[in-house]
């Protein structure tokens, strides 16, 4: 896959049939187009072992549909799945013949390619990920240990979402016991205890959008939202007594998913008491970009989602080719010294700031807060948000205080080190106007006595008085005592 093609993932599940067409870099996926239908192809499965006619007939029509918009689109490459629903089905492989029949080929995936494919998703937007992947879909549940940016252990539990009212229908705690004994029953899931636990699937996102709305969380971008495993049951008893007109107005709520969400809660608790993990994360990478991620190369895959993410976004509106990765080097002289997770966090920063001159001058410190804490990038927590829009704020100008909202997602510690980023982009900027050529030819760094900003002669120019108070400012703020900008032949 080379970059800017676009790759389509058709995802024929047991509740739904969906399209989605993805852009960007290879390495940070965006969407570009997004369309499901409820067809509802496990209700069959689980009724009488066969997909229904008239779910066969929604499903088939919209693969029509697919077909012909991925056509449209100018598509490079197209990978059409099925999972729980047509795996189990006694007429699952007529259903594939019949697809195949209006030009769309379905790979039929078994219940440890599905969970393979899951887990690469997580990875794919988490490499550092180092826990249990529990992918929730209508046929099925897969558990996946992940670590060190590699599936290992995995298992498909026959306990969709789509399974779990009967299960509950049958008595009071039948539920979690049939969740322990499935658990109990594999091998490995001792292992699992006390480590994260990362949701896929929509039924779990929209779990974690009521735990959102409860507690007030200002942040709404659901990907990387994580809460503690001992809030699941509290939560699902929250739920249980909320009707269901109360649960579809809870913002970003899908109304295919309100009457799965009490199902959905009481399935997480279960399993939370099984498992005992240390926290929980929500996901927004799962099987489609598992897929995606499985077609790249060795290099391709230990590139950083974000760096990758943010670079494809900004790199035709830096105000000068090369200013991004300019500053991020010229930065190193006073951060390099950082953790990679923090300089990974610098550099995207480094990359929006060379974008600032696209944005209303009124506006542009705001804009810059805006585009971390909302922008469709990978792999961020929400706090890590918060860093980069501080940095930005600082950076793009911002003269009043921050916007409350970063210190209600970050703690003070490292939103001041993100106030110095800030700071010394401003510098930068001042120094060098968006020339990357001028930042090469220059440097700063602390010394014993304080900051010191070195420029080469035939630039002797550029000193002035602004630049001056900018340095003073940065050296303050560092708890530096003295700025000196000293010129070298």
């Amino acid at each position: 896959m080379t970059e800017g093609q676009r790759r389509a993932v058709i995802d024929i599940g047991s509740n739904s049939v969906r399209l989605v067409v993805f852009g960007g870099a290879p390495r940070a996926p965006v969407v570009l187009y997004n369309e499901k239908l409820m067809a509802g192809l496990g209700s069959g499965v689980l009724a009488d072992g066969r997909l229904s006619d008239a779910a066969q007939e929604m499903a088939l029509a919209s693969l029509a549909r697919f077909r012909d918009i991925v056509d449209g689109m100018g598509v490079s490459s197209l990978d059409a799945v099925a999972t729980a629903a047509v795996r189990d089905a006694e007429n699952g492989a007529a259903f594939v013949e019949k697809a195949q029949a209006l030009g769309v080929s379905v790979r039929l995936l078994s219940g440890e390619e599905e969970a393979v494919a899951s887990g690469f998703g997580v990875i794919s937007a988490l490499p550092g990920a180092d826990g249990v992947v529990a992918d929730l879909g209508g046929g099925s549940l897969e558990l996946v240990r992940v670590f060190d940016g590699a599936v290992h252990d995995r298992i498909s539990l026959p306990l969709g979402i789509l399974k779990v009212p009967a299960i509950r229908a049958s008595g009071v705690g039948r539920l979690r016991k049939h969740v322990q004994s499935l658990i109990a029953g594999i091998p490995w899931a001792w292992r699992c205890n006390g480590l994260p636990l990362y949701l896929v699937g929509g039924s779990w996102r929209s779990l974690a959008r009521v735990h959102m709305h409860q507690n007030g969380f200002p942040l709404t971008v659901i990907g990387n939202y994580d809460f503690p495993p001992e809030s699941a049951r509290p939560l699902a008893d929250l739920i249980a007594g909320m009707d269901k007109a109360r649960i579809k107005q809870i913002p970003g709520m899908p109304s295919g998913r309100v009457g799965m969400v009490a199902d959905a809660s009481a399935l997480l608790a279960a399993l939370v008491a099984a498992i005992s993990p240390s926290r929980l994360v929500t996901c927004a990478f799962g099987l489609r970009e598992g897929i995606l991620y499985q077609a790249l190369d060795e290099d391709a895959r230990a590139l950083d989602p974000l760096v990758e993410g943010v670079r494809f976004a900004t790199q035709g509106q830096q105000q000068v080719r090369g200013y991004g990765s300019a500053l991020m080097t010229w930065l190193d002289g006073l951060f390099g010294h950082e953790p990679a997770e923090m300089a990974r966090l610098r550099h995207a920063v480094c990359m929006m700031r060379g974008t600032g001159w696209a944005s209303n001058p009124e506006f542009r410190a705001l804009g810059g807060e805006e585009l971390a804490l909302h922008g469709n990038w990978v792999g961020l927590s929400a706090q890590d948000r918060a860093i980069m829009g501080m940095a930005l704020f600082v950076g793009m100008g911002g003269k009043a205080e921050a916007p409350p909202i970063l210190s209600q997602l970050a703690d003070a510690e490292v939103l001041s080190l993100a106030h110095s980023w800030g700071l010394a982009i401003r510098l930068a900027q001042r120094l060098c106007g968006g020339a990357p050529a001028i930042l090469d030819a220059c440097s700063i760094q602390a010394d014993k006595v304080g900051l010191k900003l070195s420029i080469p002669h035939r630039l002797a120019a550029l000193e002035d008085g602004v630049l001056q108070r900018r340095l003073e400012l940065l050296a303050a703020t560092l708890g530096m005592t003295q700025a000196r900008i000293l010129l070298h032949r």
